[in-house]
C-alpha cells in the first residue's frame, strides 16, 4: 500500500471533495483517514502552488526593474516581528 497526500474539504452533505483529482488508476480500493483540523491549526506550509508561483513572479518583475531593499533594511524589519 501506498500513500498520497492531498488536501479538501467536507461539504454541508458531509462528502469529502479534493482540491485536486487523484493521479491513480481508477476504481482502485482506497483506505482514507483523514487528519481534521481547526482554522487555526493549519499547515504555513500548505499554501497553494499557484499563490507561491504569483509571488515568485511578482519578485523577480521588481527585481528586473529595480525595486530592491538592501538585506540590511530586510533584517531590521525581521528583527522588530
Amino acid at each position: 500500500m501506498k500513500a498520497v497526500e492531498v488536501m479538501g474539504k467536507i461539504d454541508d452533505k458531509g462528502q469529502l471533495l479534493l482540491d485536486e483529482p487523484l493521479d491513480i488508476k481508477s476504481e482502485s480500493r482506497v483506505k482514507v483517514i483523514l487528519l481534521i483540523s481547526d482554522e487555526d491549526d493549519l499547515d504555513p506550509d500548505d499554501t497553494p502552488a499557484e499563490e507561491i508561483k504569483a509571488s515568485l513572479i511578482r519578485a523577480l518583475q521588481e527585481v528586473k526593474a529595480g525595486k530592491t531593499r538592501p538585506i540590511s533594511e530586510l533584517w531590521e524589519r525581521i528583527e522588530h516581528e
